[in-house]
């Protein structure tokens, strides 16, 4: 736990000079996180994590499970009123904890990562039902969660999405699936 607390104070200026993405333009507006369709399986919101990469907190970054929750969509980027590339900064920074030697902090945070990824393999886009039905068998958490008799919470969450236009029923494709399919070999 001490690791994870000590500060360096030239990490920013590292991060910055390294991937050519100036974090310190964030001013925490929080647009970031409010438009990222992970953060329900984030340890730390997407703005904690600039925050804490501005402070110098490299071994809490490096450890955190979001860095690797992060798609790469980029919604948090095109939303950020500063033009602070969040989701390039997550690349980087998973590129570093590997070059550290950092591992996958949760196994279940790989298993997400790679439902999302078969995602947009199949479709060339997320479908979010079938991202989380994949996740929630492939991690177990489905088995829990039936097991516990808790699975009620989920459906009512999803038909309340669903109710709200924010939950589709059937799944859309795009027309360049091949493309994409190319790009994630």
């Amino acid at each position: 736990m001490e690791d994870k607390m000590r500060i360096e104070p030239n990490w920013l200026k590292e991060v910055e000079s390294e991937s050519g993405i100036r974090v310190s333009s964030c001013f925490q507006c929080k647009k970031c996180t409010a438009g990222c369709p992970l953060t329900f399986a984030m340890d730390i919101y997407p703005d904690q994590v600039i925050r804490l990469v501005q402070l110098g907190h490299k071994d809490r970054v490096l450890s955190c499970s979001t860095i690797w929750t992060c798609s790469g969509c980029e919604t948090c980027t095109t939303r950020c009123p500063n033009e602070v590339d969040v989701a390039g900064v997550m690349d980087y920074l998973k590129e570093t904890a590997v070059k550290s030697g950092i591992e996958i902090p949760e196994a279940k945070t790989l298993i997400f990562h790679r439902a999302f990824l078969n995602e947009i393999r199949k479709r060339g886009r997320v479908f979010e039902p079938g991202l989380m039905k994949s996740y929630m068998q492939d991690s177990g958490e489905l088995k829990k969660k039936w097991d516990a008799r808790t699975i009620g919470e989920d459906l009512a969450l999803a038909w309340f999405m669903f109710k709200k236009g924010r939950m589709p029923l059937l799944p859309k494709g795009i027309r360049s699936k091949r493309e994409i399919r190319e790009i994630l070999k």
